[in-house]
C-alpha cells in the first residue's frame, strides 16, 4: 500500500445508498477516493457534496460488467493518483422473485451484476495494487449469502458466490500483499432495497429494523486501513442479528 501519500480507494456503485456511505466514511478516514457508478448525475451530486466539505473525493463512470472499461478505470487512477490501494466491490441490484418464476434473463442479471463484476473488479485492481506494494479489496455480499429466504434464490446464488471468490482471491493475492475480505450486510435503508417486501431479508431480526448505511461503513473504513493488517480471507456479518437465528 502506498505510505507516502494518502491511499486511493475505489467504491463501486458509489452514487448513493452504501456505497455513498462508504466513499464518505473512508474519505473522512484521509484516503483519496473515486466514486464509479453508472448513474453519472447522482455520482456528480455525490462527489460535488462531498468535495465541498473538504473531502478528496472524485466521480467516474463505470459500468462495472464490461472488463475493458475496468481496466481503464484503474489505468487512469493510476496515472491520475499514482496508486489504486483499496477497492470496494459494493455495486449490486436485487430482484425479488420466485425461483419457478424466475427469467433466465434476470437470473444471467443478477450474476453479472453481483458476481461477475467482483471478479472483474479483482482482475483489474489487483496487479495495480501489486505494483504499489499491497492493498485491501472488500467484497460486499449479503446476509442472503448465509441463509435461505423465500424469492431471493437468484440474489442468494450471486452473494454465495461473492464469498467463494473472495476466499480464493485472498489466498491467491497474499502473497503480493493483497487482503482480500467480504462482509455480509442484512437488511439496509437504501435505495435499493425499495421495491423489497416490508423488511426484506431483515424480517425477524433481534434489532427490529433495517440499518443505516453509515452503520455499515466504520467497518468498511476497518477493512480497508492498516488496522486490519492481519485479516484476509474473512467474511464479517453486520446484520442486527438476523443470521443468529
Amino acid at each position: 500500500m502506498n505510505e507516502t501519500t494518502s491511499p486511493v480507494a475505489l467504491v463501486t456503485g458509489g452514487a448513493r445508498g452504501q456505497g455513498a456511505a462508504h466513499a464518505e466514511a473512508l474519505a473522512s478516514a484521509g484516503l483519496r477516493v473515486v466514486i464509479a457508478d453508472v448513474r453519472d448525475e447522482d455520482g456528480e451530486k455525490t462527489a460535488a457534496s462531498l468535495s465541498e466539505r473538504g473531502l478528496q473525493v472524485r466521480y467516474l463512470h463505470l459500468d462495472v460488467t464490461d472488463e475493458a472499461a475496468w481496466k481503464e478505470t484503474v489505468a487512469q487512477i493510476e496515472a491520475e493518483d499514482g496508486s489504486l490501494d483499496v477497492l470496494v466491490n459494493n455495486a449490486g441490484i436485487i430482484r425479488v422473485t420466485p425461483l419457478t418464476a424466475l427469467d433466465l434473463r434476470e437470473w444471467e442479471l443478477l450474476q453479472k451484476v453481483n458476481t461477475t463484476s467482483v471478479l472483474l473488479g479483482i482482475k483489474a485492481a489487483a496487479p495495480a495494487m501489486a505494483r504499489s506494494g499491497g492493498g485491501s479489496i472488500i467484497n460486499v455480499a449479503s446476509t442472503a449469502a448465509h441463509r435461505g429466504a423465500e424469492g431471493y434464490g437468484a440474489y442468494s446464488a450471486s452473494k454465495a458466490a461473492v464469498l467463494a471468490l473472495t476466499r480464493a482471491a485472498a489466498l491467491e493475492l497474499a502473497p503480493d500483499g493483497i487482503r482480500v475480505n467480504s462482509i455480509s450486510p442484512g437488511g439496509v435503508e437504501t435505495p435499493m432495497n425499495d421495491d423489497e417486501p416490508k423488511g426484506g431479508t431483515s424480517s425477524g431480526a433481534p434489532l427490529g429494523r433495517r440499518a443505516r448505511p453509515e452503520e455499515i461503513s466504520p467497518l468498511v473504513v476497518y477493512l480497508a486501513t492498516e488496522a486490519s493488517s492481519f485479516v484476509t480471507g474473512s467474511d464479517v456479518l453486520i446484520d442486527g442479528g438476523v443470521t443468529i437465528r
